[in-house]
């Protein structure tokens, strides 16, 4: 019997057939033949690519999924006596095919157990389709430069004392502080400073690329409250205590802060203090 696959919330389906426009969040390319379970039996071609996905049910005999006699030790002697054994069929799908989404290529080789230890799987991102960070920047009260701290490529483990130049830095970085109102009247300050990402096109042996590219580049208030802020607060998911809105060209620290206000439901009163000390050497 051929059970047509559901794929996404506006599938379209004739027989053994699926078609379903993909979202603009996941556009995969991708060619995958996977075993059928509970629910589907069968095995199905998923076939994706240019924002559409087409899934065709096949005979459920090919591929079959993957089993395994696993020793049932948890059981009691009853329910081995019930069943007449003391061991229970592990299932897991296999899938086999590839599937790229945003520069990562994912290959299916087999069973697909959810467990890194027995999955049968390899992925990689490709070095011609990546964007590589350069520079982390901080800006001073007016916009000027303080201080760049560049990507080394090496892991703090390997670098040592890199956290503790990279902490002084952040922390020299003038900032500007902001009484405003949450939603619920609560007095909160908030702590401003900018921030400046770069990333370039293009990884390892492919990063001439980036001679063919704009560069990206993304500033950023960083905000840190002094308490919980947001609807949340109080509850067990709880509310934000700071993150990082996007700044438009010519904006400082209290113009992004006043539209940031006027965006989320919070009411600026007024500037509090601007720290001046100045920076750390970068070196």
């Amino acid at each position: 019997m051929f059970i047509a696959r559901r794929w996404s919330d506006n599938d379209r389906c004739v027989g053994p057939l699926t078609y379903a426009r993909d979202g603009k969040g996941y556009r995969p390319l991708a060619v995958i033949l996977a075993s059928g379970d509970d629910e589907y039996p069968g095995s199905s071609l998923r076939l994706s690519g240019f924002g559409h996905t087409v899934i065709l049910a096949l005979p459920h005999w090919f591929p079959p999924p993957y089993r395994e006699k696993v020793p049932a030790k948890s059981w009691d002697a009853a329910t081995r006596e019930r069943l007449g054994r003391d061991w229970y069929w592990a299932i897991d799908r296999r899938e086999y095919g590839f599937t790229l989404v945003e520069g990562h290529l994912n290959i299916s080789l087999g069973r697909q157990s959810n467990d890194s230890s027995t999955e049968q799987r390899w992925g990689c991102f490709l070095p011609w389709t990546e964007w590589r960070h350069v520079r982390h920047s901080f800006y001073g009260l007016q916009g000027e430069h303080v201080a760049t701290l560049p990507d080394t490529g090496k892991s703090y483990l390997g670098d040592e004392g890199r956290w503790e130049r990279e902490r002084a830095i952040k922390d020299a970085t003038p900032t500007v502080s902001f009484d405003f109102e949450d939603f619920d009247g609560e007095q909160i300050t908030a702590t401003a400073k900018i921030e400046e990402r770069e990333w370039r096109f293009g990884a390892g042996w492919f990063k001439w690329l980036s001679l063919f590219r704009r560069p990206k580049v993304r500033r950023s208030l960083d905000l840190r409250f002094s308490a919980e802020v947001g609807k949340r607060k109080g509850s067990w998911k709880g509310g934000t205590l700071g993150h990082g809105i996007e700044m438009l060209p010519g904006e400082l620290h209290e113009a992004a802060f006043r539209r940031y206000c006027r965006e989320n439901q919070l009411t600026f009163l007024h500037a509090v203090r601007a720290t001046l000390d100045p920076p750390a050497d970068p070196a």
